[in-house]
């Protein structure tokens, strides 16, 4: 990769607003990551506004002037930083900035555009450690209650419904996951699903009995909506509209959402409330920590940890309404 001409201030719109067009280098990088790195659609997407947004803050920063990324330097890059924070962004999508911006000066070391990485002298802003809300046992029966008597009516989007909850709830995987499962990826004679989690990285993890059941009649549901259609509907996807169509990622959070809002309305429960009440439950009950982080499909254990964090609230709480001296 050969060195590219000097940026001028006019390529870019003003700061804060990601250019119409791509700088070539950022171009590349994209690119590179999209072919070689295999890296999901949505983290690209992302980086590409990050970095869309860092060539806008450094043609308002330079005052104008043409500037290089050889010229870059570390007060440049926490000048950034200090941007997104005073456009009100949280500490974890500055984060993620930083991240893009370190990866994209990697790229541009190893191919010699620039002569060292100013970015990895800049420090990550310390995330705020949250306990992730969940539901607890009854809660949780209650959201099955509630779809059960849907379903039993017969409708399809009902059965799908419910076997939706029951999938989450099971597998604690993700929102993303779940919409991309295909027909041939479940296996309900086993009772496992295979599923492509972040950084395309697969995984396969057991599905439970009530589950299956909810999975089984759904299967049924879809054979005979498909019959209904023709045969024209989405063939790969197992999750499907009453149009045939692979169900949106929307379409799911508002199924799930519509059944945790009658559980508290003001929770701000999601699809991603059942990941955590998922982990939550089983560690509750002694699943270790190893085996938990594997199934939600951690990269690492210290992620899987905030759960303990979340057991051991439960507990305290147990203990100062329960304990005479508490």
């Amino acid at each position: 990769m050969t060195p590219r001409p000097r940026v001028a201030a006019s390529e870019s719109t003003a700061a804060g607003t990601p250019p119409a067009v791509l700088s070539p280098e950022v171009a590349e990088y994209l690119a590179h990551l999209r072919s070689e790195r295999d890296v999901s659609p949505n983290t690209i997407l992302a980086y590409g506004r990050d970095l869309s947004e860092l060539v806008s803050f450094f043609s308002s920063y330079y005052g104008g002037d043409a500037w290089t990324w050889q010229g870059v330097d570390r007060l440049a890059i926490r000048g950034f930083l200090a941007h997104l924070t005073r456009r009100g962004l949280a500490k974890r999508s500055i984060s993620r900035a930083l991240s893009a911006v370190r990866g994209f000066y990697r790229f541009l070391h190893r191919n010699e555009v620039v002569d060292a990485n100013p970015a990895r002298a800049v420090g990550s802003p310390k995330l705020e450690r949250y306990l992730p809300s969940y539901l607890d046992r009854t809660q949780i029966d209650l959201v099955f209650q509630a779809a059960e008597v849907r379903a039993w009516e017969g409708r399809f989007n009902d059965v799908r419904n419910l076997a939706i909850l029951e999938l989450f709830y099971s597998t604690g995987m993700r929102l993303s996951e779940l919409r991309g499962i295909n027909r041939g990826e479940l296996d309900l004679v086993s009772q496992q699903v295979k599923v492509t989690g972040k950084g395309r990285k697969q995984r396969i993890i057991p599905v439970g009995d009530h589950a299956s059941l909810a999975l089984r009649n759904y299967e049924a549901k879809r054979d005979e909506l498909a019959g209904h259609l023709g045969g024209k509907v989405d063939r790969a996807a197992f999750f499907l509209s009453a149009h045939g169509r692979r169900l949106s990622t929307r379409s799911i959070q508002l199924v799930v959402t519509k059944f945790l809002g009658q559980i508290d309305e003001s929770a701000g429960l999601s699809t991603h409330s059942l990941r955590h009440t998922f982990a939550t439950h089983l560690l509750d009950a002694g699943a270790d920590l190893r085996a938990v982080q594997e199934l939600l499909g951690h990269a690492s254990i210290s992620t899987t940890q905030i759960y303990t964090h979340t057991s051991v609230e439960r507990l305290k709480q147990v203990y100062r309404k329960a304990h005479p001296r508490a």
